[in-house]
């Protein structure tokens, strides 16, 4: 961590955290640590069961590993990126 840099404080709940990202000048503060992470919000009720070709399916879940993600996942965001472009 460079000594110029702050570390980011300790925040108790999600209320102090959203006042803290609004107010303070984050070019002042180690991000280094700090990873993607995935959020979904919309609930999950409906589910689906298909058929494909092995090969496919092994090809899927290859390029899902190379994303770092569960293969299910990725054919999810296929779904909504196809979606989301129509």
């Amino acid at each position: 961590m460079s000594a110029k840099l702050k570390k980011i404080p300790a925040l108790p709940d999600d209320a102090a955290a959203e006042r803290f990202v609004a107010e303070a000048d984050l070019t002042q503060y180690d991000l280094s640590g700090f990873r993607p992470s995935p959020f979904e919000f919309e609930r999950k009720d409906a589910q689906i069961n298909m058929r494909v070709p092995e090969s496919l399916l092994e090809a899927v879940k290859t390029r899902a590993r190379a994303r770092g993600m569960p293969f299910t996942r990725y054919i999810r965001l296929l779904m909504e990126q196809d979606v989301a472009r129509s």
